[in-house]
């Protein structure tokens, strides 16, 4: 089970990885959390402004290394359990 587990968590590093090196910026939209009048004909979600995140230069390569460590590791735990 804890290997299935960090196999996982290997793979979501170096998809992360992958997507940090295909994009320039992210931009994330934000919801006020304003609360909602008594009465009211407009029931769309109002947002705040949109918050940017750009992922420094050495992230993308660092989850990518990480990931795959993680990886390798994962698939020498049953041989080194065994003893060989």
């Amino acid at each position: 089970m804890w290997r299935s587990l960090f196999l996982a968590c290997g793979i979501f590093m170096m998809i992360l990885g992958v997507e940090c090196l295909g994009v320039d910026h992210v931009d994330l939209r934000v919801h006020e959390e304003a609360p909602a009048p008594a009465f009211s004909l407009d029931s769309t979600p109002r947002e705040g402004p949109p918050k940017q995140v750009i992922p420094a230069p050495w992230c993308p390569w660092t989850f990518l290394s990480t990931g795959a460590v993680v990886c390798l590791y994962c698939f020498t735990i049953p041989i080194r359990l065994q003893g060989k």
